[in-house]
């Protein structure tokens, strides 16, 4: 199939990591595979359009963006609804995808979520997390959902704490509750070979085979393991029940990791992202989830991170959160998580004496106004007592925001409408199509952080209406861009009715 692009429309979707190269418009030269899941993140194949129209196909598809044309599989779709991207975005979600029952627990977004991975990443342990935990309060923060990542076991498949690293988890889990936190724990659909766990599995037939029939051993970021087969009812059986014991434990729910497509064989028995399917639709049954990379998993019930940034301002650091935030939206995946503040990316804080204080505070500056903000470095350990401060501003900001978030959010559980919206989302003038810098939450409140290092002011663009920032000052907009001094704060500004 092939067809022009329209003069001023601009098209939106596919990989949440292109984001940051989006929209793609007459201009673009750029070619897509979307017929596998090649990133580390959320993919559908999908992209719509501010002129109100969708391109799909569920089998995958490839993109060509040449001469103002584009180029597609044979097969793909092409939709069209009256209106602009909203109504593509409808229509999309009534023909290609279709909203689950959205059962995740409010828990995940009424206060921030915290990780333990940035301070404890492989060496995970009951006095680890207890401190951690302690530290969130001390500091002045909410208590919320502790995400307790990798480590906390002897060995993938095996999901039993280990004792040598947590002596009384039973012990740990009720203090935690007790702070008032909600417990989540790391895994993944890994089997660690050589341990009772793989042979067992392995006897039932229950692992991952290459197509001679042996079980297939992946090369991933942690070494070599097998990789339990979620297609498979009686795999899915076996995996419940070990996070049955865990929850009568006292664990709230879990962190769904690794997985990637490309960690699954191209040649086996089962398709990598079939398989990545498999472990969202078994993970969708917790309410308590999270989820970095899914495939086709538009409109489900996930909670769903953005892949590990860079502690950087660059398109792999801080530039990226709005532009793939809103991809994410605008393919299913609206409950979602601008990464942990600073970056999960943990290499970048290993041996690094002094890290970019600013860049913590603008990134929890962006975080605090999206469906999920999450820490994971202790910004209380690394930044100066002013600094600090900042993000517990922006935390606070998040509190008194708060209204308008349950709302949106209420609206997307109800219809699929996303909470974060690019501004040709809700509004259809020229000058919104490829504004990429600022988002909406729900309808009215307009946010546009500060994004480069050093700057206190920035351009705001405001569609036609009234204005009002958080500070009373009004801006009565024909549809203009505005140089506003933010300072050390972020623009948030509300459309006034009428």
């Amino acid at each position: 199939m092939e067809f022009d692009i329209l003069p001023g429309e601009a098209f939106y979707g596919g990989a949440v990591m292109d984001g940051i190269n989006q929209p793609y418009t007459q201009a673009s030269e750029r070619e897509l595979d979307l017929t596998r899941n090649q990133t580390p993140n959320q993919m559908m194949p999908l992209l719509l359009s501010t002129a109100g129209r969708w391109v799909w196909n569920p089998d995958g598809m490839r993109i060509l963006f040449r001469k103002g044309r584009i180029q597609c599989t044979d097969g793909t779709i092409l939709g069209q609804s009256t209106g602009g991207l909203r109504q593509a975005y409808l229509g999309a979600m009534e023909h290609c995808f279709h909203l689950h029952e959205i059962r995740l627990d409010e828990r995940l977004f009424s206060n921030p979520v915290y990780n333990t991975w940035i301070e404890l990443t492989f060496h995970q342990t009951q006095e680890g997390v207890l401190q951690y935990a302690r530290a969130v309060l001390e500091n002045g923060l909410p208590p919320g959902v502790l995400m307790i990542d990798d480590g906390w076991s002897d060995s993938y498949g095996r999901w039993h704490f280990s004792r040598e690293k947590f002596y009384d988890p039973e012990g740990m889990l009720s203090e935690l509750h007790r702070l008032g936190f909600t417990v989540m724990l790391w895994i993944c659909p890994f089997i660690t070979p050589d341990t009772q766990e793989y042979r067992e599995l392995e006897q039932a037939g229950l692992l991952v085979t290459d197509r001679d029939g042996k079980s297939y051993i992946s090369h991933w970021w942690n070494g070599w393991s097998a990789v339990l087969d979620m297609t498979q009812p009686a795999a899915c059986s076996w995996l419940k029940r070990q996070l049955d014991g865990l929850q009568a434990m006292g664990v709230d729910g879990f962190k769904f990791d690794a997985g990637d497509s490309v960690y699954y064989p191209a040649d086996s028995v089962v398709a990598g992202d079939t398989h990545s399917k498999a472990w969202a639709a078994f993970g969708e049954r917790y309410p308590l989830n999270e989820f970095r990379v899914t495939n086709g998993a538009g409109g489900w019930s996930l909670m769903q991170r953005l892949s590990d940034k860079e502690h950087s301002w660059g398109n792999t650091g801080l530039a990226a959160l709005i532009p793939n935030a809103i991809i994410q939206s605008l393919t299913g995946h609206p409950f979602l998580c601008p990464d942990m503040i600073g970056g999960g990316e943990y290499h970048n804080f290993y041996g690094q004496k002094v890290l970019d204080h600013e860049l913590m505070v603008r990134w929890a500056q962006i975080a605090c106004l999206m469906p999920v903000m999450q820490f994971s470095v202790a910004p209380w350990r690394i930044l100066s007592a002013q600094d600090y401060a900042k993000v517990k501003q922006a935390v606070a900001l998040r509190s008194r925001c708060m209204p308008l978030l349950r709302q949106a959010l209420a609206l997307c559980r109800n219809t699929g409408e996303p909470v974060l919206r690019p501004m040709a989302y809700n509004f259809t003038e020229s000058a919104c199509a490829r504004v990429t810098d600022q988002f909406m939450v729900g309808d009215k409140l307009l946010v546009a952080p500060i994004l480069e290092k050093g700057a206190t002011r920035r351009t705001v663009y405001f569609p036609k209406g009234s204005w009002c920032s958080e500070c009373g000052e009004r801006y009565d907009s024909t549809g203009e861009v505005y140089e506003i001094e933010v300072g050390d704060r972020i623009g948030i500004f509300e459309k006034e009715s009428g």
